[in-house]
């Protein structure tokens, strides 16, 4: 790595990453904190494992149907707009939670969040890849998605202390944790229409020097990127063999989040854990292992520059934990399988979001990545209904569980069908401060893909 390379990395990672890395903590808060609230919530309102299931996922519905069209508004408008816009919506939205009454009331709050969140987090996916070279993409990505599992870490014992505020002015202890943890989304939204940056040109406070290395090399890796796929539309992206895989791919991946994730605290409750402060606590031990799992990993896959192997490895182990936790016996093995779980699903999460931009640029790499994530969240909704449904049926979340862990099988099976014989892409070799030798003849270079 060169040195202007290297002052350059330094100075966007120190900008941008801690910003992001707190929004889409704050975004994430306000997601997981129904996990947590459901633990009153659910008691109070009436609802069964089934209809929380149901809202919970009715969230993806309306994520899925606003995510590809508010991430090309995004590429149009520029991140600092677009995305304040969203962050002050879903505070609003969220903060609305506390005025549910009963089943319509819960759907129409999770159907109107899903509405204003979308686009959030391809969004910021695809900005980092506005900034940052392809050598540093999973390590960037790994920094800012960190934030996910960190959310549950910090924000498990800060919904076991405000659920503990039941009947404060008047207030349920579920309703608590709704209007607190909103707040910072409203802040943040109004702090990111001032501080992003829509791209490295307009970039006033990187030097002069700095700005135009960085201009030049993302430059040379769009041209490349061309030149290995050619050129592919915005059209082409929403139905690109390669996108459509991998939004297989992320259908596993949402079917574990949502499906375990949502009702981790509920199955950990199932362990024998009674009080709710006790619950919350032991959810966040294997989202603390997920956080330090997913730094190691992506920074192995940069190091290496292997990104297949990277992401069906992990997803591999997210599977076998989740039969592991339906069939070991004991309280203890069953909590190691779950840490198993979530450091498979989420050491391999950034490395999975690099790969769609190894052959897309511009517009069709901001519709390719929200292609690829609102058609995977269509398990979030399908998954927790149906885990939900199962615990109603059979008073156990093992039948949803191992359902589960089959569609980590199916999204294995499909990164190692359609990683076979690919090649470095010219991006990431890029890494050595070289031009690629396409690039300066003008050739066409048969890297890129997935």
């Amino acid at each position: 790595m060169t040195e202007i390379e290297q002052r350059t990395m330094r100075r966007l990672s120190k900008r941008l990453v801690p910003f992001l890395l707190l929004c889409y903590f704050v975004s994430y808060l306000d997601r997981t904190n129904l996990s947590f609230a459901a633990l009153q919530m659910n008691r109070d309102l009436g609802l069964t494992a089934g209809a929380f299931g149901f809202g919970a996922g009715a969230f993806f519905l309306t994520y899925f149907l606003f995510e590809v069209p508010s991430n090309l508004m995004l590429a149009r408008v520029g991140a600092s707009r677009w995305i304040a816009r969203i962050m002050v919506t879903w505070g609003l939205v969220s903060g609305a939670m506390v005025l549910v009454r009963g089943e319509a009331s819960f759907y129409t709050v999770r159907v109107l969040l899903g509405a204003a969140e979308a686009g959030f987090f391809p969004g910021v996916i695809f900005y980092l890849g506005l900034w940052f070279p392809a050598a540093h993409r999973a390590r960037i990505i790994s920094l800012f998605m960190v934030s996910v599992p960190l959310s549950v870490v910090v924000g498990a014992p800060l919904s076991g202390a405000l659920l503990s505020l039941d009947g404060s002015l008047g207030l349920r202890g579920w309703q608590w944790v709704y209007i607190v943890e909103a707040v910072p989304a409203l802040v943040l939204g109004v702090v990111t229409f001032f501080y992003l940056s829509d791209s490295p040109k307009d970039a006033r406070w990187l030097p002069d020097d700095q700005r135009t290395w960085l201009v030049g090399r993302l430059e040379a890796e769009r041209i490349q990127a061309k030149a290995g796929t050619g050129h592919v539309t915005v059209l082409r992206a929403l139905t690109h063999p390669r996108i459509l895989a991998l939004a297989v791919v992320d259908i596993a991946i949402c079917s574990i989040n949502t499906g375990v994730g949502v009702f981790l605290p509920q199955i950990i409750q199932g362990f024998g854990v009674r009080s709710d402060v006790g619950v919350t606590l032991t959810t966040a031990v294997p989202y603390l292992v997920a956080a330090i799992g997913m730094v190691l990993w992506s920074r192995h896959s940069d190091r290496t520059g292997e990104r297949r192997m990277h992401t069906a490895v992990p997803l591999a182990v997210a599977a076998l934990g989740i039969v592991g936790a339906v069939w070991v016996p004991g309280a203890v093995p069953k909590m190691v399988c779950l840490c198993a779980v979530m450091f498979g699903l989420y050491a391999m999460q950034p490395v999975f979001w690099t790969l769609s931009m190894t052959f897309l640029t511009g517009a069709a790499a901001a519709g390719g990545v929200a292609v690829i994530n609102s058609i995977g969240n269509l398990a979030g909704f399908v998954s927790p209904y149906a885990m939900g449904s199962a615990k109603d049926a059979t008073g156990s979340f093992s039948a949803g569980m191992l359902g589960i862990a089959c569609t980590g099988v199916l999204g294995v099976v499909v990164v190692l069908l359609v990683g076979r014989g690919r090649r470095r892409t010219t991006a990431e070799s890029l890494s050595s401060g070289a031009e690629p030798e396409a690039a300066r003849s003008g050739q066409p270079h048969g890297g890129g893909g997935v």
